[in-house]
């Protein structure tokens, strides 16, 4: 069984930085893909950032030059670096995975985490 944990969330000044982890425990497919979202309260759910099992990578426009995805595939551990924080960043962030490097497209995700907190404090 998959499980999906993501950490890292808390509060932090506006222009800070931040690094989320997630770590996947039963998640063994070589074609895969792992991603960040994040929803605000009152908003939809938005996708932020995915990485693909050929280290192909993805990001939303405004988060493209502040954030980082990458990942440790011996770990199955995926990281979001977070840099130059806005007060609009804040949300709860999901980690989201499955097979299939299609994913990193179609977003639709069999396994998601329970998300962490990022607050940013202008």
């Amino acid at each position: 069984q998959v499980q999906v944990v993501e950490s890292g969330g808390r509060l932090v000044q506006a222009g800070g930085s931040l690094r989320l982890s997630c770590g996947a425990s039963g998640y063994t497919y070589s074609s895969n893909c792992m991603g960040w979202y994040r929803q605000a309260p009152g908003k939809e759910r938005e996708g932020i950032a995915t990485i693909d099992s050929d280290g192909g990578t993805s990001y939303r426009d405004s988060v493209e030059g502040r954030f980082a995805i990458s990942k440790d595939a011996a770990n199955n551990t995926l990281y979001l670096q977070m840099d130059g924080l806005k007060p609009e960043d804040t949300a709860m962030y999901y980690c989201a995975a499955d097979k299939g490097r299609f994913r990193c497209i179609t977003g639709d995700f069999s396994y998601w985490g329970q998300g962490t907190q990022v607050t940013v404090s202008s």
